[in-house]
This record gives structure tokens, C-alpha cells and sequence, in this order.
């Protein structure tokens, strides 16, 4: 891929990851803070079981946007990974076994589930510590970014309560703010694509 084919493409993931993150976000917060109120219904299920797939773009955008480095990159691996499989966990909690009364989970299952979070864990911890040491996003989201999303993570399978709902809102406000901050990045490069031409004579 040419330079000149290449920033168009960076464009357009950036914006695109601004954009799904900005999504994922509020079907994040906005279903939970329903929640908080009329506990959780088939809608509202829906909607979040879907919210991790919207992640991964952002996440992506996020990783291009700061430098390269050995942490950032190993973080970006391990947390794409665990979101997957945690996004598959969410999807078959909030959409599959909502449906079902007290369905009883096999052994087996229960690992992969608590494997999966704590993969996705681990991943973010660590590319958020690569976030706070490149200071390309705003701190404040990404030390949430740190600290609630493995809360969340773990809180996934536990009842619906003001506190769990809390951390949606918490959760999905943080990602909205991450998408809000690598969104800006993704207009610069066309504004400046086109160099001044000097026309003065020599």
C-alpha cells in the first residue's frame, strides 16, 4: 500500500473505531441505567449482548493512534482476544441463556466463562498501562478504562442490581469518552494531505 493510499485508510479506521466505540458505549450505559429501574428485560439484553462486538473497532482505533511500543502491543493482542471471547460469553449470557430459567452450567463451561474474563481482564489492565504511559488519550477514561471494565467483567454473570447498573453507565460513559478522543485524529490527516505550494519567486 502507497503512502498516499494508506492515510485514507488509517482515516477511515480511526473514524470507524470512533464510531463503533461511541456505540458500544452508550448500548453499554443507556440499557443499564433502564435497568436501574425496571431491572433487566429482553430489549435491554439485547442491546448490551451486542455491545462488545461494537468494541473492537475502537479498541483497534485506540492501538493506532498512540506509538508503538512492546507493552501497547502485547496489550492490544491480549485484549483483543479476551474481548472476543468475553464478547462471546456476554452475547451467550445476555441473548441465549437469558431466555432460559435458571439454566445449570456444567463444569466445563464455568471454566471457559472464568477463563474468558480473565483473559479479557488481564488485556485491558495491560493496554490501558499502555495508554497511561504513551498520555495519547485523556487519563481520566483510561484509568476507568483500567479499573471498571474488569469489574465489569467479573460483575457479568451477577444480578441486576443499582450498583451493577452504576457500572454500565460508568463503563459505557468511558468508551464513548475514548471514542470521542480518537475520533479529532482521523480528520487531521486530510486537512493537511495537500501541502502550500510556495509561489514566491526565488
Amino acid at each position: 500500500m502507497t503512502c498516499a493510499n494508506s492515510v485514507p485508510a488509517m482515516t477511515f479506521l480511526l473514524r470507524f473505531g470512533a464510531l463503533c466505540g461511541a456505540l458500544s458505549g452508550l448500548f453499554i450505559a443507556l440499557p443499564g441505567a433502564v435497568e436501574g429501574f425496571v431491572g433487566e428485560t429482553t430489549a435491554t439484553s439485547l442491546v448490551i449482548g451486542v455491545s462488545p462486538a461494537l468494541a473492537a473497532p475502537l479498541l483497534t482505533a485506540l492501538y493506532l493512534k498512540q506509538p508503538r511500543t512492546t507493552l501497547g502491543t502485547v496489550g492490544y493482542v491480549v485484549n483483543f482476544l479476551g474481548l472476543g471471547l468475553f464478547g462471546a460469553a456476554a452475547y451467550a449470557l445476555n441473548i441465549v441463556l437469558f431466555h432460559l430459567d435458571q439454566p445449570i452450567l456444567a463444569a466445563p463451561t464455568k471454566i471457559v466463562l472464568t477463563a474468558s474474563a480473565l483473559i479479557f481482564a488481564v488485556g485491558t489492565v495491560l493496554f490501558a498501562m499502555s495508554m497511561i504511559k504513551a498520555r495519547t488519550h485523556p487519563l481520566v477514561p483510561v484509568w476507568t478504562y483500567a479499573i471498571a471494565l474488569p469489574l465489569f467483567t467479573f460483575a457479568a454473570p451477577l444480578p441486576d442490581t443499582p450498583l451493577t447498573s452504576a457500572l454500565h453507565v460508568v463503563v459505557g460513559g468511558t468508551l464513548v469518552w475514548l471514542a470521542r478522543s480518537v475520533y479529532p485524529a482521523a480528520i487531521r490527516p486530510a486537512a493537511n494531505s495537500s501541502p502550500k505550494i510556495n509561489t514566491m519567486p526565488a
